[in-house]
């Protein structure tokens, strides 16, 4: 299954600040597997040098809330799975929002699965 990862981010103090943290979940290799776990997505938005306070960091997969105030919540991974699935399926776009304040910044950034194949051909790859 191959499918387009959508991170949408607000809350930041600037749309530029946003956008950096889109990015930095966006092309988060562990974030680019298709498995459901916030801890990837909190990790590379902590890696930017934007500064937000982690008590207010939400976190959702498609409809699925993943994280909310800077704690993990329990949650369906069957359902989280079923919505990759899905949304893989319908159309090819899985949708990450995270919420890292109350500021008026916004940013979204775009790209691709490493599916399984694409893993174990570079896995096998040697010089």
């Amino acid at each position: 299954m191959e499918y387009y990862l959508q991170v949408s981010v607000m809350g930041t103090s600037d749309e530029a600040e946003a956008a950096k943290i889109a990015r930095s979940v966006a092309s988060s290799s562990l974030v680019k597997v298709p498995y459901p776990n916030w801890g990837r997505i909190a990790c590379a938005a902590g890696y930017t040098t934007v500064p937000f306070d982690l008590s207010k960091l939400w976190i959702s997969l498609g409809d699925i809330v993943l994280m909310d105030g800077g704690q993990p919540l329990q949650f369906d991974r069957t359902a989280a799975s079923s919505y990759l699935q899905k949304a893989g399926e319908e159309h090819g776009t899985i949708e990450i929002c995270i919420s890292v304040g109350d500021e008026p910044g916004e940013g979204k950034a775009w790209s691709y699965d490493l599916s399984y194949d694409y893993v174990k051909i570079n896995a096998e790859y040697t010089t």
